[in-house]
């Protein structure tokens, strides 16, 4: 967008023969003041966003996966894939 200050020169130049000397500073201050409030908007979202994920996660905390429990299905699953291990070894060995 406006990378150099020759850039800015220009801008400011023309607002300044666009709206004369008096109304400049006035038009500089509102757009700074317009640029700190939607800074602090900007903020006060990000401060909501990061409370609603902590409230989110004292609620209903991660749970831990230190205990695995050993379903029938998984322990089918484990000897289903041992067997086809063996038959793979047994038809390279022989």
């Amino acid at each position: 967008m406006l990378s150099s200050p020759v850039e800015w020169g220009i801008v400011a130049a023309a607002a300044l023969l666009l709206f004369g000397p008096k109304k400049f500073p006035e038009i500089g201050r509102s757009l700074g003041q317009g640029i700190g409030n939607f800074k602090k908007a900007l903020n006060d979202a990000q401060d909501q966003v990061a409370a609603g994920i902590e409230d989110a996660e004292k609620k209903d905390p991660p749970k831990s996966s230190k205990k695995t429990e050993k379903t029938p299905a998984a322990v089918g699953e484990r000897k289903a894939a041992a067997e086809e291990v063996e038959t793979e070894e047994s038809a390279t060995t022989g």
